[in-house]
């Protein structure tokens, strides 16, 4: 049976040439890289080049980044970091309704503990309202956090504007860049961001390592204390291995980034036309142009999401129906939810997220198991 991997939002599969650069770090260039002998410096001068891999990736000057244990923990620092620093001058957070949890539900921790957060309104393709940014700024607004591509439906924010706005207000900026780096081109000096989150394993890097951005001269407290490592940002001994994966990875998606964008929306599109063409009642969700290239996101009416993964599943097709953090969730999703969809037709959702090892060929294929399974759901379905 054929097997096809088509969730790389949620993860992808470590790079051979990312694997064999960490297997050094795991037995034979062991040294703590706080240690000052030999070991050591080994180990500390692989994360320097790490950070510089980094840096390159985002316009980024190498001491402005700090590695972390993902996205997520980059999230919570960023705002938690920053809402904590910075609270004698003000208490209010400007967020989007379609974040990832990982910023929802920190923003919603903070308004338990005095801090006030509002909460943008998206249109019907996920692009936050810009006029409602601007009013929703006050004096007493420290930071904003809008992501810069959405992990469920693809759309991108023109986060280089929303800097703009922040800049002008003298707010701080904080963006979840989580599925966008090594995809589309970032560049922290052009948007004017204060902060940036990105994680390693969606560029087909390891699991369980991430970098912030933290533009020189922010105001942020630590989210853990202990040693001095991470200049004094985080305490922790480093995960050597995983910051030589991250750095790797992020070298390669800068060399490949043009290639595999062209790649990726010509698969997407493919897979879109025939889905389209092939089942009636289907909505493709997220904007047509300002789109990640790998990311597609349909709902297909009368149907439920779960049982289509189930069915893609057993002929060998690996997607999903949004966020995995979320999958174990009844709830539809809250990004469809807020683009106006309903809760029943939000249910019938399936996100497919391409990556560079899939072909033509895969996406023929599901556009013909797809449309059979389709239908025999609709079918059994009361809805239909």
């Amino acid at each position: 049976m054929k097997r096809i991997y088509l969730d790389h939002n949620a993860t992808a599969p470590i790079n051979s040439d990312v694997l064999k650069t960490m297997l050094p770090y795991f037995d034979q260039k062991f040294g703590n890289a706080s240690s000052v002998h030999s070991f050591g410096r080994e180990t500390s001068e692989a994360i320097a080049k790490a950070r510089e891999q980094v840096a390159s990736l985002l316009g980024a000057e190498p001491a402005n980044i700090v590695f972390t244990s993902g996205g997520t923990e980059s999230d919570n620092f960023a705002v938690k970091g920053i809402a904590y620093a910075n609270e004698k001058k003000g208490k209010h957070i400007i967020t989007s309704q379609i974040e990832h949890h990982a910023v929802l539900n920190t923003c919603q921790f903070l308004e338990k503990r005095g801090f006030e957060v509002t909460y943008l309104k998206v249109d019907k393709y996920g692009k936050v309202d810009l006029d409602q940014l601007r009013d929703s700024i006050r004096k007493d607004t420290i930071i904003i956090t809008v992501m810069h591509a959405n992990n469920e439906i693809g759309t991108i924010q023109d986060i280089d504007e929303i800097g703009r706005i922040a800049a002008e207000k003298g707010v701080y900026f904080h963006t979840d860049a989580v599925q966008s780096c090594g995809k589309i081109p970032v560049d922290v000096v052009k948007s004017g961001v204060t902060l940036l989150s990105m994680s390693a394993h969606k560029i087909y890097g390891p699991k369980g390592v991430g970098a912030l951005y933290i533009k020189k001269g922010t105001r942020i407290l630590p989210l853990q204390h202990g040693g001095h490592h991470e200049s004094n940002r985080r305490a922790g001994t480093e995960n050597v291995p995983g910051i030589v994966g991250l750095g790797k990875a992020c070298e390669l998606a800068q060399k490949s980034m043009e290639g595999n964008e062209r790649k990726l929306v010509d698969l997407r599109d493919r897979l879109q036309s025939q889905l389209v063409e092939r089942i009636e009642d289907t909505i493709v969700n997220g904007h047509p142009t300002d789109r990640l290239p790998n990311t597609l996101n349909m709902c297909f009416r009368y149907v439920e999401g779960e049982s289509m993964i189930m069915m893609l599943d057993m002929k060998g097709v690996a997607v999903s129906s949004g966020s995995a953090c979320t999958s174990g969730s009844l709830d539809p999703s809250h990004v469809l939810l807020a683009i106006g969809l309903s809760h029943e037709v939000a249910h019938g959702s399936l996100r497919f997220s391409l990556g560079v090892e899939n072909t033509r060929e895969d996406m023929d294929y599901v556009a013909e198991v797809l449309p059979e399974i389709v239908q025999r759901l609709r079918k059994m379905s009361a809805l239909t």
